[in-house]
């Protein structure tokens, strides 16, 4: 049950679904409720499905490009103490924003469910290089299964709060 709890709070904080709101809403203002419900839908099983195929397979890739997950960690906290340190040096730079044709292209795209949702705004670097690594501390299979009954729950949990961000 530990890693359950582990695996769920891990996962939940980076793929971080209040994050990715403003994306779903933005590119979802004028779809029918019924659509939004699919899109949220779709994205949260790609979500499950890309988390469970890294899950899986993450340590051959690493193996083949000759990584360890003591590799992956450092590199992931390089990452994130970037992602911080830009949080709080950031000034706004005019060449720094979003095209409006890139915007445009996004409210044109009738599926966002693959892209930009899932791929990479709900199961991005961060939850990716999570994934691979709670399956390196999943002794058993039992673990395995809890660590999967983990990223569904996320996904339950994601697909909830996009469905009800209209509200």
């Amino acid at each position: 049950m530990e890693i359950l709890l582990a695996t769920f709070s891990a996962l939940f904080s980076v793929v971080n679904p209040f994050g990715a709101m403003p994306v779903f809403l933005t590119l979802t203002q004028d779809d029918t409720p019924q659509h939004r419900n699919l899109m949220a839908k779709r994205a949260s099983m790609y979500m499950v499905l890309i988390l469970a195929i890294f899950f899986f397979a993450g340590q051959y890739v690493l193996n083949f490009f000759g990584l360890r997950i003591h590799d992956l960690r450092i590199a992931g906290g390089i990452m994130i103490l970037k992602a911080g340190f830009d949080l709080l040096t950031t000034k706004s730079e005019p060449g720094k924003k979003v095209s409006k044709e890139v915007v445009e292209e996004g409210i044109q795209k009738e599926d966002i469910s693959f892209t930009p949702l899932a791929m990479p705004m709900l199961s991005g670097p961060g939850a990716i290089a999570v994934s691979i690594g709670m399956f390196t501390k999943s002794l058993s299979y039992l673990n395995m299964v809890l660590t999967i009954v983990a990223i569904i729950m996320v996904a339950f949990a994601s697909y909830f709060i996009l469905v009800s961000s209209h509200r």
